[in-house]
């Protein structure tokens, strides 16, 4: 049996047939995508129905698991998932600005299968640090675009198109840049009813409350008392059922905004797709002899003591960005680095974790990498158990999960 709280060097499918049935709480992780991520080995492929099935068994009945996946391949991931006879539930988006786009340019690679040479025409001004190397250089020099921030030596000129084929397929590339990365959230099927399940096995459910958006009351509409008038059609004269005319309650409550399934980085980029709302039209009641009109004010002005002004940004999400480099390395000794190509963020990983887990459960990730996952349970008091196969990995992980462990949890946790 396997000691809690540790990271262990191997295979995680034959990890887990030691593992007794209903003993795992949750699971968060982040399998390969099968995508053959910069040649590594361990990306050859999807994690098959066997390894989900086995994931199913070692879990208590209601546990949630949340998987990442891979834009082009999650579909597959998601199949094997349920076919192994888990419930999907939902799936979450991370969305991010910071992707770096892999795409062929197909002008030069007409012009160097023709074995021509292109005529330089200008320069890429080096961001920073003249001289300063890509963090993604390897990805193929020359034969990928320039994606916006990130150098290499081979990406530093304009070239022009040499041959006519080129000229014709200037500007062409065969790959979007990446933002976002979705995110399974799927269930083991209960035991009887969700009620009768939490009390019996502790899961089940979400942690709605725990993981609310915080709120400004300076710019959001706080919850408040409204009035509503029926809706009258002219085929339901006492108003239809699309519309609660006996909740008189509006905006958001001070807890907090109920979580979505859309996560964001907080990125400049990511924040433009979202509009700049205006406060809302203050509503308020005028009365003419015995009856009673709904006016909209348009220049905004309110009989309403409690006035509107959720005025601000659309994107009222949990957002995280991607690692930065301190947090990639953190926990490691001096002169080490964490060279894990996907290291998922810390706040994002706890942020998951907290989602669907409670205080003291047992969160298995079977695909730790470099050790984020046990670094977030030891932060937020999760017992944990995590398998990683490759050993440059399994010894980053170890240690920072290690000095996780020994500093233990921490109010704010992500």
């Amino acid at each position: 049996m396997f000691e809690l709280n540790r990271v262990y060097n191997c295979d995680c499918i034959t990890a887990m047939r030691e593992i007794p049935e209903n003993t795992i709480d949750d699971i968060v992780t982040d399998p390969p995508y099968g995508l053959k991520f910069m040649g590594k080995g361990w990306d050859h492929g999807i994690p098959g129905i066997p390894f989900w099935q086995e994931a199913l068994r070692v879990c208590k009945p209601g546990a949630h698991m949340l998987a990442f996946g891979g834009t082009r391949t999650h579909h597959r991931l998601m199949v094997a998932i349920e076919d192994a006879g888990w419930e999907i539930r939902d799936t979450l988006m991370w969305v991010y600005g910071s992707g770096f786009p892999k795409s062929l340019d197909v002008s030069k690679a007409i012009d160097k299968a023709a074995g021509v040479e292109r005529e330089v025409i200008g320069r890429i001004e080096p961001l920073g640090r003249e001289g300063r190397k890509s963090p993604m250089r390897g990805f193929g020099g020359s034969e990928f675009d320039y994606g916006g921030g990130y150098l290499d030596d081979n990406l530093k000129t304009i070239t022009a198109p040499a041959t006519d084929a080129a000229k014709q397929w200037q500007g062409y590339g065969t790959a979007l840049k990446p933002a976002w990365e979705p995110v399974i959230l799927c269930r083991k099927p209960l035991e009887g009813t969700v009620a009768e399940n939490v009390q019996k096995w502790g899961t089940g459910a979400i942690n709605i409350d725990g993981c609310r958006i915080p709120v400004d009351p300076k710019v959001d509409d706080m919850l408040r008392t409204t009035t509503r008038g029926k809706r009258i059609t002219e085929t339901w004269e006492n108003g239809s059922g699309f519309k609660n005319e006996n909740n008189l309650l509006t905006g958001v409550p001070e807890k907090g905004r109920f979580p979505a399934n859309l996560i964001h980085d907080g990125s400049d980029e990511v924040l433009a797709l979202f509009p700049d709302t205006q406060p809302s039209k203050c509503k308020y009641v005028r009365k003419t002899g015995d009856e009673q009109f709904l006016g909209v004010m348009g220049d905004g002005r309110t009989n309403d003591p409690d006035g509107l002004n959720d005025c601000g940004s659309a994107a009222r999400f949990f957002y995280c960005a991607k690692a930065s480099k301190a947090e990639r390395n953190w926990g490691l000794p001096k002169g080490m680095t964490n060279k894990h190509p996907t290291v998922k963020p810390l706040s994002l990983t706890g942020y998951l974790i907290r989602l669907i887990s409670r205080e003291d459960s047992l969160v298995l990730d079977p695909f730790l990498g470099s050790g984020t996952t046990g670094i977030a349970c030891a932060r937020g008091g999760r017992r944990f158990l995590g398998f990683e196969i490759e050993e440059e990995s399994f010894i980053t992980a170890d240690l920072r999960v290690r000095k996780a462990q020994e500093q233990g949890k921490i109010s704010e946790w992500f």
